[in-house]
């Protein structure tokens, strides 16, 4: 909050908190102003800070065989609808590679 408050620009603190887009910075922005009672809660959002802990990072596969990943995970990695990946086995597991 004393970031942003201060002033400081998006670039900078996009650098400063590793983050990779403004819609993060503003989602945890959102949160902490929630979180010290300055804002209202969003009706079926919920936080990444506080006792909820961070986003899921797992994903499941659906009945057509679909690989499904959380909304929190799509906002936090900055996916937009249309965005088209390759996948590929790996050592570790699989890789997604953002194409478009």
């Amino acid at each position: 909050l004393k970031a942003i408050q201060s002033g400081m620009k998006t670039p900078y603190l996009l650098n400063k908190f590793e983050l990779k887009t403004s819609a993060q910075l503003k989602a945890l922005y959102l949160d902490a102003l929630v979180e010290q009672g300055q804002a209202a809660p969003i009706p079926g959002r919920s936080a990444r800070t506080g006792n909820d802990g961070p986003p899921s990072k797992n994903i499941h596969v659906n009945k057509r065989g679909s690989l499904v990943i959380p909304r929190e995970l799509v906002d936090e990695m900055g996916f937009k609808l249309e965005d088209v990946f390759t996948v590929r086995k790996s050592k570790s597991g699989i890789s997604l590679k953002k194409t478009s």
